[in-house]
């Protein structure tokens, strides 16, 4: 058993090798407190039925919702790791990520995450961090629109600032080379397969005009019918917010629909084709694409690993009474 001191000067030692390795993603998750499905076992044991029937009835009201509570997940976990600093609403003191440029009139469903906030600290007051519920409601929202379920580890911590100069550094854009796109998941610890399936996250959800006109009018790689359709709701100017389904033949179902569009040329985004473009990727897609199980099991493992990443060491960090606001 490794005493206290000793244990001090690991620590040390492994924060330097960090340093030295450059190696923030898995350095991080070393130094941070071990997640556990268990966490709130005693403390709020109700806290999962709780996050369920909210989203539930979010998700009856509007399917879309779901596709957003998920993006939610994926926007907060890759700029500084998953700890809810998405949520937190500008101050004086710092500019949050709700305006970067893949966030704003973009992300929503923060009022979704307001409403389970609520109910759970009405149960458990000071207990459950907002960055555990978005990593609750996420996983219930794939579930809810018909994809798989998986066991979520609990314990994380709420950040105390958030930075825009982050989120535009860290988060994808719609325009990514299959390449830059393998590079930015890396970066995280996440590989090339958990890249493929986690984009299958666009089986559900919608993209505004802005972020695919140049596909449907500049690009070869898209099938004609296709690109035709969308022209219909997006034209060459005006229209950006106007919407379209990432994937218009199931389009609140979560399923394996969105591979099936890669190989036929039918990607909405232009980061979403490069999955399938005679690239390294395409195999993979292909198998994805006529094989639901295999997609919906390594999806729930990829957001597994994604819900791993951690706020740098020294980070700040508490459970937040309100998601909008540092206590």
């Amino acid at each position: 058993m490794m005493g206290a001191s000793s244990a001090r000067s690991f620590t040390v030692v492994v924060a330097v090798l960090c340093l030295l390795l450059l190696l923030p993603s898995h350095c991080h998750a070393k130094l941070s407190v071990k997640l556990s499905t268990k966490f709130y076992a005693k403390s709020c044991p109700n806290v999962e039925r709780i996050v369920r029937s909210v989203m539930a009835q979010a998700v009856a009201k509007e399917p879309r919702m779901g596709a957003s509570v998920i993006r939610l997940f994926f926007h907060d976990c890759f700029v500084n790791g998953c700890d809810a600093s998405i949520l937190l609403d500008d101050t004086p003191t710092f500019t949050g990520e709700k305006n970067a440029g893949a966030n704003a009139n973009s992300v929503r469903g923060y009022e979704v995450i307001d409403a389970i906030k609520a109910q759970v600290e009405a149960a458990c007051k000071a207990t459950v961090s907002c960055a555990d519920i978005v990593a609750l409601a996420s996983r219930d929202a794939v579930n809810l629109l018909g994809g798989p379920t998986w066991n979520v580890p609990l314990g994380r911590k709420d950040s105390r600032t958030a930075s825009q100069s982050a989120a535009n550094a860290n988060l994808p854009g719609p325009g990514s080379s299959v390449a830059s796109l393998t590079s930015a998941f890396a970066a995280k610890g996440l590989s090339a397969r958990d890249m493929t399936a986690l984009s299958g996250a666009h089986t559900v959800g919608q993209a505004r005009c802005l972020f695919f006109r140049s596909r449907i009018y500049t690009e070869p790689n898209v099938n004609a019918t296709f690109a035709a359709l969308r022209q219909g709701t997006c034209p060459q100017s005006g229209g950006d917010g106007n919407l379209a389904p990432f994937d218009d033949q199931t389009p609140d179902a979560f399923d394996n629909a969105y591979y099936r569009n890669l190989v036929a040329q039918r990607g909405l985004l232009h980061s979403d084709q490069e999955l399938f473009n005679g690239g390294p990727q395409d195999a993979l897609v292909r198998k994805y694409s006529g094989n639901a199980r295999m997609f919906a099991n390594d999806f729930a493992k990829a957001m597994v690993k994604m819900g791993g990443l951690v706020p740098a060491a020294g980070t700040p960090t508490e459970v937040r009474l309100n998601c909008r606001k540092v206590n």
